[in-house]
């Protein structure tokens, strides 16, 4: 994705898919999607293959008359992304797209120097990894394990980072825009010390960024192994959850049959009471790893027109960080409590 728009190299009135296929540095987009997969985007994505190029043109054309120095992507299959994470929806697509940009643009600790060999260290830890095997509904299960992280090795923004990038990888695929992905995190031995630097301020940039400001489709958040300070964690997480969100949240505690009826045991682990063998972190690393052409990409000259007034997701300001700072003086007794 090239910090220049492509508005400068197309007319933002261009009114059917014909006059960009003139462009040669555009790639044509080519369904990968299996007739399956058609069929399931037809019923809950509303994408309609017939008028799929019709609405990749009708937000490109949005971009390009409402933000022209967004200075974004607008192959096709890369607004197909957000079209299909708000089911068509052009304006929710757009607002998508921009929100994508502010959160680059606005967090530079996390998406500077973004790419996966920055992050080596986390994923050599373990902390966030992707099973080998999807689940019934196609879904890609992403596993955390906040126990991997030592905090004086490293801020809590690499975790976040290398959480990013996953993403990133995983989005790049036709069957997860329409699939979605399921959230595995394992809070066991997560202490006190590690959960204060999980404070409001980081949890409401995480969840704006997850909620409002990435193309992907969170079907599922399993917790296991939870404990009891875990309470506090979700009280300072909740706030900044939509409901839709919040009501997809599962806490097994240790009961592996519960966490089974969710995530079933042959694409598990042996670690969570599965049969696919030990957990074995190599492969994914060894994918992100060679993904390092794809993440070259820098976001952070973003500069949004002067008129335009997205929703701002995430925390800026000295106000702002002041509020959010004394959300967390304010949370910590009940940390300490749960604990």
């Amino acid at each position: 994705m090239s910090g220049e728009s492509d508005c400068t190299r197309t007319s933002p009135s261009a009114g059917s898919p014909s006059d960009t296929e003139l462009l040669p540095d555009r790639p044509k987009y080519v369904c990968t999607l299996s007739p399956d997969l058609v069929t399931k985007a037809r019923e809950e994505l509303q994408e309609k293959p017939e008028w799929r190029l019709r609405d990749v043109q009708a937000l490109r054309d949005m971009v390009c008359k409402d933000y022209p120095s967004l200075g974004t992507c607008l192959d096709d299959a890369f607004l197909l992304r957000f079209l299909r994470a708000r089911k068509f929806d052009y304006d929710r697509a757009l607002q998508l797209l921009v929100n994508y940009h502010t959160c680059r643009r606005t967090w530079p600790e996390v998406f500077s120097n973004l790419k996966p060999s920055a992050i080596k260290p986390v994923l050599e830890s373990g902390f966030v990894t992707v099973l080998p095997h999807r689940d019934p509904q196609g879904r890609h299960v992403v596993c955390i394990r906040p126990d991997r992280w030592t905090p004086s090795n490293y801020p809590i923004t690499e975790n976040i980072r290398a959480i990013y990038l996953t993403l990133e990888k995983l989005i790049q695929s036709e069957e997860t825009q329409v699939n979605g992905i399921v959230i595995l995190a394992d809070y066991k031995g997560v202490s006190l010390s590690k959960a204060s630097h999980f404070g409001p301020f980081v949890a409401k940039k995480v969840i704006g960024i997850l909620q409002d400001g990435f193309p992907i489709r969170i079907k599922a958040v399993n917790i296991i192994n939870e404990p009891r300070i875990f309470k506090g964690i979700f009280a300072i997480i909740k706030p900044f959850l939509k409901e839709k969100i919040a009501n997809r949240f599962f806490l097994h505690g240790c009961d592996l049959n519960s966490l089974h009826q969710n995530i079933p045991p042959v694409i598990l682990p042996e670690e969570y009471g599965g049969t696919a063998g030990k957990l074995d972190i190599s492969a994914w690393n060894e994918l992100l790893l060679a993904s390092e052409e794809d993440f070259l990409h820098d976001f952070s000259e973003l500069v949004l027109p002067c008129d335009s007034s997205p929703h701002d997701l995430l925390v800026s300001g000295d106000a702002d960080e002041k509020q959010c700072d004394d959300s967390l003086r304010g949370m910590k007794p009940q940390l300490y409590y749960c604990y």
